[in-house]
């Protein structure tokens, strides 16, 4: 072999699976350089061959990124002998393989030619056994690298293959990631040996995932798509079919300003649902919400002024930025600090003065209770605060005393006004959220008000202005 690095892909488990071309590098390699002797194809492999393996890094090293990187030191510096080096791998050299892909990496670094001879991957004959079409969407994942995460970066109307799945270990904190995005009782299909002698696929609901006692270095998991469409590409799909021309007058019609009203309406609804701890309502509000945001994002599109990956992408960026204590190396002591350094976040990236509060920052559109309270946290946040309760007792007190004085009724208003926003004030300190308490209270009088007056009120609006 010349100088350089030859990585062969053994395939998936049969020896008839080698490529013609695989089988003629290694008949002519004097030695061969195993990632793994883990494979069924290894016992058929030229016997006049001298065959090492790298299982001892496994053994000695504490994590996979350890064992990888150093398979890919070694495989390069055998690689940079006269002779060169054949390396090989189970499946095709460039699925699922890390170690190829740091081996790749330092060979172009260093100069070094390296070639790839293909091979089968578990991915053929997992299709062939399920009778897939790997074209119609199929998602393909490492289950090393899927259970690091906190939600499946998956399609769930697609079909998924995750590769392995190597231990019931791995398996229990991959099921835990899947069950945020599908229902515990989803029928999932465990296959084990793919490709070889002993191939087998099992049926099971996902929340059995690692309790089966078949899953091996072989072990790959297959996850149909849901019964219904669930992904935000359906949706997408269905708000940009509605504003198409061929879809409905009404949707076409509709631009930013025109739904304003529905977007206000549908976050009150939402609003409505947690205050009545109903789920069931809640699940249907939200979907109602998010159309609103969905037909705002595809107006936008239509209008070239943005896309969907572009507001995606400003939020995660943001929460990212404003969350160091969690993506950084920032520490904190508690929410209090992380709410402070957040203001000071936000005021670095507006370009505000730390010392200003910013009231154009919070919407004239919002109720004025809410918009009260928002105000007050953020002075709060800048040091702007009452003492301690008995300060914002003796102030509302002295507002109370006030409105009594008052000689005319716009007098009156504007004291009744500074009362209401102490109030505010004080509900804040308790760390009360006015707006959510005094919804509740309303709710409760009203439905106190229909049980003591039965059917004298007919229009519950009745109730909310004073009575019939």
């Amino acid at each position: 072999m010349p100088k350089g690095i030859t990585i062969v892909g053994l395939g998936p488990g049969k020896p008839g699976f080698l490529t013609v071309e695989a089988q003629q590098v290694l008949r002519a390699a004097p030695e061969i350089y195993l990632r793994t002797r883990k494979h069924p194809t290894v016992e058929a492999l030229p016997s006049s061959a001298v065959v090492h393996s790298f299982d001892d890094v496994y053994e000695r090293a504490g994590t996979f990124e350890a064992v990888y990187a150093e398979i890919a030191s070694r495989v390069v510096a055998l690689g940079s002998r006269e002779e060169g080096v054949v390396y090989v791998v189970p499946g095709h050299p460039l699925v699922g393989e890390s170690s190829v892909q740091r081996i790749l990496a330092v060979a172009e670094q260093c100069g070094l030619p390296a070639r790839i001879v293909a091979g089968l991957s578990f991915v053929e004959p997992v299709c062939s056994r399920l009778k897939l079409d790997a074209l119609a969407g199929l998602q393909i994942a490492d289950a090393t690298e899927l259970a690091l995460l906190h939600y499946p970066p998956f399609n769930p109307d697609l079909p998924v293959l995750v590769g392995q799945l190597y231990s019931r270990d791995l398996a229990a904190d991959v099921k835990l990631v899947l069950m945020m995005l599908y229902p515990d009782d989803h029928q999932v299909t465990l296959i084990g040996a793919a490709g070889t002698e002993d191939e087998i696929a099992r049926s099971i609901s996902l929340y059995e995932l690692d309790r089966s006692p078949q899953i091996d270095h072989l072990t790959s998991l297959y996850v149909p798509p849901l019964l219904e469409a669930g992904s935000l590409q359906a949706f997408q799909e269905v708000v940009s079919h509605l504003r198409a021309p061929e879809g409905c007058p009404w949707d076409r019609e509709q631009n930013h300003r025109s739904l304003r009203p529905f977007l206000l309406e549908e976050t009150y609804e939402v609003l409505q649902a947690l205050d009545s701890d109903d789920t069931s309502s809640l699940k249907e509000e939200l979907g109602d919400l998010l159309l609103q945001i969905l037909l705002h994002t595809q107006i936008a599109i239509e209008q070239g002024e943005f896309q969907m990956a572009d507001v995606v992408s400003h939020i995660v960026t943001k929460l990212i930025r404003r969350h160091p204590h969690v993506f950084g190396e920032v520490r904190v002591s508690g929410a209090e600090e992380v709410l402070a350094n957040w203001e000071q976040i936000k005021n670095e990236e507006s370009g505000q003065d730390e010392a200003r509060l910013g009231p154009s920052a919070v919407p004239l559109s919002l109720p004025a209770l809410a918009r009260a309270q928002t105000l007050q946290r953020r002075a709060t946040r800048r040091g702007f605060d009452w003492p301690d309760a008995d300060s914002m007792w003796r102030q509302l007190e002295a507002q109370w005393q006030g409105f009594r004085e008052a000689e005319t009724a716009d007098a009156q208003g504007t004291q009744f006004g500074e009362l209401l926003l102490g109030l505010s004030t004080m509900a804040s300190g308790l760390g009360i959220d006015a707006e959510s308490v005094l919804r509740e209270a309303v709710a409760r009088w009203e439905k106190h008000f229909h049980q003591s007056h039965g059917d004298a009120v007919t229009d519950p609006k009745q109730v909310l202005g004073g009575g019939p």
